[in-house]
């Protein structure tokens, strides 16, 4: 199976921090200047360091580093956005942004387009996927080191406003120039498919200022198509706006069940959200499947289904948290994500892990799960009664950490896990789906009939095994094992369908093959 980051999109957008937001900036700090009378020492010393010390600093930059540290005190989830990067922070929640319309990935140092977005600027001018940009409005970017951020900056702007955008193309010798208007791109966070007559399937990857509206359409059209049963997937969802998240499980829940309380200092950020009657899925079997990267509101919606006894969580232990941020507005563009609240789950589970204000070993915790075998056993992990919680019907749950799925799925760390994340690595398996791709006329198969009948071209295989051997991927594996060669085969073919029909046939065909959906399916069949 394609390791983790072959089964997101292609990066659109920069990733949120992992966190949970209320919905809008509430208000401007209040009492701001009663707090500089209160707090003076810390422009005190920067105005000395501006007028003494013995070398030109950056003010600015010392500024935001001192943000940093201070914020490390507080929690691991208050966070400071320099001004610079708070739009492209925030992308991904407003549920669109003002660009080119691309998706793309950094291979080789270069831009490489995996594909135009459909209708967007990009496609409209003739932008094609495996096209490397080399040069924006003129600045070489290709072997500079250009980062995502780097790109964003150059390949972002105002609606209406255009950029020139120099590429390389397969078997066109001299660069081809394209002069692109910027327009506004909608960007998609749910993404859905019936597995077979009766099973629906819904991704959600973050939840964004668009995502419920999104999945309401997604349950219409998967109920229309004749679904009973649902599998949602809310594995590596970092999470996003509170709201979204509620409303989302407010769509399976009876009227008037709790889905969450919050709790911070004082009153003033203190709520209790329960689900209403306008429901679209109250009644069918509903698995969720959850992982280590699973947070924030994530975690909320999975914790209210199980703790309301309304679905089956499938998976391992998600993330751990379980505080809520405000998000302020600073002067000068930046903006501050403070922590104001912890929630808690229906049955009183506050999930937020534990942190030591070290922020270094809070980070680590992932990596502790690995070594101490919780990846891989469940019964690894040991729950103190005073974590223990009881659902609505009386089932044990538990506390302190992360939510404990109903049915555990090991991870795997095998030769072939490794290899299929170098192969991902190395670029090889994209550029090979890519340029396939428009060799396949797609009006020729559906999704499913591309997954049952395409078969690999021996001469495409061997030319996918010379292109690894020059990128210095051992090759010895595949051309040994035929079930590593399979899998493989079976990744590039999710790919490809990607290129030819989107994130909908691409999800569809790589999960033919997944652990967790193996054991979801098993779940459904269980008596309820």
């Amino acid at each position: 199976m394609m390791k983790r980051a072959a089964a997101i999109p292609v990066i659109i957008a920069l990733s949120i921090s992992l966190g949970i937001l209320i919905g809008a900036t509430f208000f401007q700090a209040q009492g701001e200047n009663t707090l500089r009378k209160r707090y003076p020492k810390i422009e005190e010393v920067l105005s000395y360091i501006e007028l003494y010390y013995v070398d030109d600093v950056n003010l600015e930059e010392l500024t935001d580093y001192s943000i940093e540290k201070l914020l490390e005190k507080l929690d691991p989830h208050s966070a400071y956005i320099p001004a610079e990067e708070t739009a492209l922070v925030n992308a991904d929640l407003e549920g669109s942004f003002e660009g080119i319309g691309i998706e793309y990935m950094l291979l080789n140092d270069t831009i490489e387009v995996v594909t135009p977005l459909a209708g967007g600027p990009a496609e409209q001018v003739g932008l094609l996927p495996g096209d490397k940009i080399i040069r924006i409005d003129g600045e070489n970017v290709a072997g500079i080191g250009i980062d995502h951020l780097g790109v964003f900056k150059r390949l972002r702007g105002k609606k209406g406003s255009q950029v020139t955008v120099e590429v390389k193309r397969q078997g066109i010798h001299r660069p081809l120039t394209f002069t692109i208007t910027r327009d506004r791109i909608n960007t998609q966070s749910v993404y859905a498919f019936m597995f077979d007559k009766h099973t629906g399937y819904i991704k959600i990857s973050n939840f964004a200022a668009n995502t419920h509206h999104e999945f309401q359409e997604a349950l219409k059209k998967l109920k229309r198509e004749g679904m009973r049963e649902l599998i949602l997937d809310l594995r590596d969802n970092p999470g996003g706006y509170l709201d979204r998240a509620t409303d989302i499980a407010d769509e399976f829940l009876p009227d008037d069940y709790l889905i969450v309380y919050t709790d911070g200092r004082g009153t003033r950020f203190d709520s209790k959200i329960k689900a209403t009657n306008r429901g679209q899925f109250e009644k069918g079997k509903v698995v969720v499947l959850i992982n280590e990267g699973s947070a924030s509101a994530s975690e909320i919606v999975a914790g209210a289904l199980q703790d309301n006894d309304r679905a089956w969580l499938v998976g391992r232990r998600s993330f751990g948290k379980g505080l809520v941020q405000m998000p302020i507005d600073l002067q000068d563009g930046s903006e501050l994500r403070l922590t104001i609240s912890r929630y808690y789950t229906p049955s009183g589970r506050c999930i937020q892990k534990p942190y030591d204000g070290n922020k270094d070993h809070y980070e680590e915790e992932l990596w502790k799960r690995y070594e101490s075998g919780e990846l891989f056993r469940p019964d690894s992990i040991q729950f103190a009664d005073s974590l223990k919680f009881k659902t609505r019907k009386g089932r044990t749950v538990y506390g302190g950490g992360g939510i404990m799925p109903d049915f555990f799925v090991p991870a795997d760390t095998g030769a072939l896990v490794k290899l299929e994340s170098e192969i991902y690595a190395s670029g090889a398996l994209q550029e090979m789906a890519i340029h396939y791709a428009r060799q396949i006329n797609k009006n020729d198969y559906t999704p499913a009939s591309f997954n049952e009948k395409w078969q690999m071209p021996a001469p495409l295989w061997q030319s996918f095994l010379d292109k690894l051997a020059q990128k210095e991927v051992d090759t010895a594996l595949l051309q040994t094992d035929s079930t590593a060669k399979a899998s493989v085969i079976h990744d590039l073919k999710a790919l490809i369908a990607r290129q030819l029909w989107g994130y909908e046939a691409f999800y569809y065909i790589l999960y033919q093959q997944d652990p967790f959906i193996r054991k979801a399916m098993e779940v459904l069949q269980l008596p309820e």
